[in-house]
């Protein structure tokens, strides 16, 4: 599936100066000796999911949400949505981020010649599957 049919909505607001989304599971793992053998198995302690964000730098849309909140001491929680479409595949995808919490803000960060892009990192800890393309 082609990224170029990827697309975004942060609480939901179309954010059309997407320029990738990833979010994932870092699996949390406690080494656990297997009893008459040389093996190493592990036992599942939990997870974290992070993920990142990467816009094109043609608003000012992060500060706004963001900064403000900051200021008083909050943090803020998101909704991020992601839809990847792309016609030739089988169907799409839709994965739910229910509580993105972001961990840094960019306020300034360009230089001549060169297109702005600004990285937005995030924390979560729920999420749903709202739509799958199963294998065929």
């Amino acid at each position: 599936m082609s990224g170029t049919f990827g697309e975004v909505w942060l609480e939901s607001e179309y954010v059309g100066e997407a320029k990738g989304l990833q979010a994932k599971l870092n699996i949390e793992k406690e080494d656990v000796p297997v009893a008459g053998k040389y093996a190493t198995d592990s036992k599942f302690m939990g997870y974290k999911g992070t993920g990142s964000m990467r816009l094109y730098k043609t608003n000012s849309r992060m500060i706004s949400k963001i900064s403000d909140m900051v200021k008083q001491g909050k943090n803020p929680r998101f909704q991020i949505l992601s839809s990847l479409n792309d016609p030739a595949a089988k169907g799409a995808e839709r994965v739910l981020i229910k509580d993105a919490s972001f961990d840094d803000l960019t306020l300034i960060d360009w230089e001549l010649r060169r297109n702005g892009e600004v990285e937005c990192p995030f924390t979560f800890t729920d999420w749903e599957v709202k739509d799958k393309v199963e294998p065929q």
